[in-house]
């Protein structure tokens, strides 16, 4: 039997993870789309004491897991989401995928958002 795609891509946004401290606790990744496939990322790591630290990962690394992902939840040919949104919870196991279909600016960091965007995107599985 094949690994669930949605735990293959939250392993792979993690065995990839750049510039993350070493005892993370959360992550919350944002993932943007061209027409066919992610062309950027960005997001944020949170540590044990709530402090959020940027991060990324390569939008080439991680494709072959994101396509899998979004080929289970879009028919070929149908329009990808402008964006995507993983959060994960590293001690409980628990993450969300949140889809973005239309709105680029959803959770673009811009000087208007860039002071509460890092909570707006922290997870938050209570």
């Amino acid at each position: 039997m094949s690994e669930d795609v949605t735990v293959n891509l939250i392993r792979t946004l993690v065995e990839n993870l750049e510039n993350a401290p070493e005892q993370w606790v959360s992550l919350a990744m944002v993932l943007g789309f061209d027409t066919t496939k992610v062309y950027r990322t960005f997001g944020f790591a949170y540590d044990e004491t709530g402090k959020d630290h940027a991060v990324t990962v390569s939008p080439y690394d991680i494709r072959p897991a994101v396509k899998a992902y979004t080929d289970q939840h879009y028919a070929q040919g149908e329009s990808l989401p402008v964006s995507l949104l993983v959060q994960f919870d590293r001690g409980t196991g628990r993450f969300e995928v949140t889809f973005e279909d239309t709105d680029e600016d959803r959770w673009r960091v811009t000087p208007a958002t860039f002071s509460s965007i890092r909570d707006e995107l922290r997870p938050n599985f209570s």
